[in-house]
């Protein structure tokens, strides 16, 4: 198979689809990788690197695109790309398709086939190639919302951790999934009062067993959430609903009885944002104010540390790509369940549930678009 390796142009995306291992891999399996010149430049990976590996270096995307059977990303293609997708195509990379509803028309469209990262599902409900890029988002989500308390970036001026004699910062996580869990390992780590909410109790009992006192967990409900988020003076979305778009769980009026300086940092921002004041920013203007509380959502948190990124994202993507590389997509998906789950869009049909109910398309399941 020919795949193809295009540099990311979304705006302050820096990680790239593989890393030279990768690329040696698909070749000693016989296959062909292009990599777009200077793709890697973002997490300090060279061309020679690429080449070295026995990529080939090619000049501009727009090759990149012609050539390949399967096109390899981090993000989903910007509209500048769509034109260069062709019917039949492999476009392997996260996509966030339900808050998205441009982009999916572009991919029905052109009738490509669309494998999402974040919906490549194992039988015990785990996201593997989800999971590392959770795990960054998580962390990061302490780190930036710490940062945005401090007076000099227009916070309220809060320690989360404290000090002797003063009361610690309060972190409430609404989610007990990945992205919660490694938010918690870190504010537990600054010592900060943390509640952790999810709708399972399962989870929550799993939480209680790893932190003990040190947290405190909470079931999900509307009470629970507005009492947390008025008490708290940093707030992580951390909902997920796989494929699907976002529940709206922290409205505008919680957001309204928060303290002036508190920070929300919202996770959940690719598939739509679990807070109902939320909307899309960047790395170069992170944060907006709603009601004097400070509001960080940048959909790829994960990028502001390329390198560390794209290296734990091949670990997870690689041995998928190879599978269907060597096999094909129609039959890997044929035998495994997880990869047939992250079919989003088979040749003009949307073989996602979730993606298709948040949209308004008719769901067709992947064994009948394959077959039509």
């Amino acid at each position: 198979m020919i795949i193809g390796v295009p540099k990311e142009i979304k705006e302050d995306e820096h990680r790239v689809g593989i890393v030279p291992s990768g690329v040696r891999t698909l070749r000693d399996h016989g296959h062909t990788v292009f990599v777009e010149r200077a793709a890697g430049e973002g997490c300090r990976i060279l061309d020679a690197e690429y080449a070295e590996a026995g990529a080939i270096i090619v000049d501009n995307n727009a090759e990149i695109f012609a050539q390949s059977e399967m096109v390899v990303k981090v993000k989903e293609p910007q509209e500048q790309e769509y034109n260069l997708l062709r019917e039949g195509q492999i476009l392997y990379t996260y996509l966030h398709l339900a808050p998205a509803a441009e982009l999916t028309r572009a991919l029905v469209k052109r009738k490509v086939i669309a494998v999402a990262y974040e919906t490549i599902q194992a039988r015990d409900g785990s996201l593997p190639l989800l999971v590392p890029m959770s795990e960054v988002a998580g962390r990061m989500a302490v780190q930036v919302g710490a940062h945005f308390l401090e007076k000099t970036q227009g916070g309220r001026g809060v320690l989360l951790g404290g000090v002797p004699g003063v009361r610690r910062g309060c972190v409430t996580i609404i989610g007990a999934g990945t992205v919660g869990m490694a938010s918690a390992k870190i504010a537990v780590g600054l010592g900060a009062d943390v509640y952790i909410i999810d709708v399972d109790p399962r989870r929550l009992a799993h939480v209680d067993d790893i932190f003990g006192s040190r947290v405190t967990t909470i079931i999900s409900d509307f009470d629970s959430i507005t009492f947390a988020t008025v008490n708290s003076h940093l707030v992580i979305g951390a909902v997920l609903i796989p494929g699907g778009r976002a529940p709206k769980v922290v409205t505008s009026q919680m957001v309204q009885k928060m303290k002036p300086g508190s920070v929300i940092v919202d996770v959940a921002i690719d598939q739509g944002g679990c807070v109902e004041t939320s909307r899309p920013t960047t790395h170069k203007n992170p944060t907006f104010l709603v009601d004097e509380v400070i509001h960080y959502c940048v959909p790829n948190i994960p990028g502001a540390v390329a390198r560390t990124s794209t290296f734990a994202l091949t670990n997870v993507t690689l041995p998928y790509a190879v599978k269907i590389a060597d096999n094909g997509l129609t039959t890997v998906a044929g035998r495994d369940e997880a990869l047939a789950k992250g079919v989003n869009l088979y040749k003009g049909f949307v073989t996602h549930e979730n993606v298709a109910q948040a949209l308004n398309y008719p769901f067709t399941p992947l064994h009948k678009a394959m077959i039509t």
